[in-house]
């Protein structure tokens, strides 16, 4: 049976695996973010290199171990009329995104890549979901930056927890929010890796 690694360290997306009671082992990536979001000012793009970036730095550690594994990054980011709104560093930046956000929609991208460990095969992807904001009062911004949901999470907000009373609707998969497009995943595990996640 083969294990599956999960190249991330997004509480969020562990959450996602554990709900579907899919076992798996973190290992996380050390690769420089940065230096891609420098270069790189396609979000679609971006998403799909940086989690390529990641898999492939866990699967070069792992590959001396010749373990029977399989691979799984992401990464996501929030695309606002054309520009990327990154992870909030402090409350005034987490401030100024979600004002953006209020009474607008957004699309929230991720971009995933699936590997083997011992095996050439590479596939990269993403998935793409519109968000609706209502719109949201400074104070009720401030109440909810004091949560501090807002921190290591695209966009500033997490749909799971409290900014779920801000969202109106969402058009798309609503693991693709949380951070790992889980029926697409399914589909590319079952199709190019012959692995069934329901009979894990």
């Amino acid at each position: 049976m083969k294990k599956i690694i999960l190249a991330s360290r997004s509480v969020d997306r562990s959450e996602l695996l554990k709900r579907a009671k899919i076992p798996f082992e973190i290992i996380f990536s050390n690769i420089e973010e940065e230096y891609y979001k420098r270069i790189i000012s396609n979000p679609y793009q971006l998403v799909k290199e940086l989690a390529k970036a990641k898999v492939l730095d866990v699967k070069q550690r792992l590959f001396q171990k010749k373990e029977d594994a399989l691979i799984i990054a992401a990464d996501t980011i929030v695309e606002l009329k054309g520009k990327i709104l990154g992870k909030a560093n402090n409350k005034e930046q987490a401030f100024q995104i979600l004002n953006k956000l209020s009474n607008n929609s957004h699309n929230l991208i991720t971009g995933f890549a699936i590997t083997d460990v011992i095996g050439p095969k590479l596939v990269c992807g993403y998935d793409q979901t519109i968000v609706y904001f209502s719109n949201i009062t400074e104070r009720e911004i401030n109440q909810y930056i004091e949560s501090d949901e807002w921190m290591g999470r695209a966009g500033a907000y997490s749909i799971r927890d409290k900014a779920a009373l801000f969202i109106d609707s969402i058009e798309g998969s609503f693991s693709n929010v949380i951070g790992l497009p889980l029926n697409k995943i399914f589909k590319v595990l079952k199709k190019e890796f012959n692995l069934n996640l329901l009979e894990l």
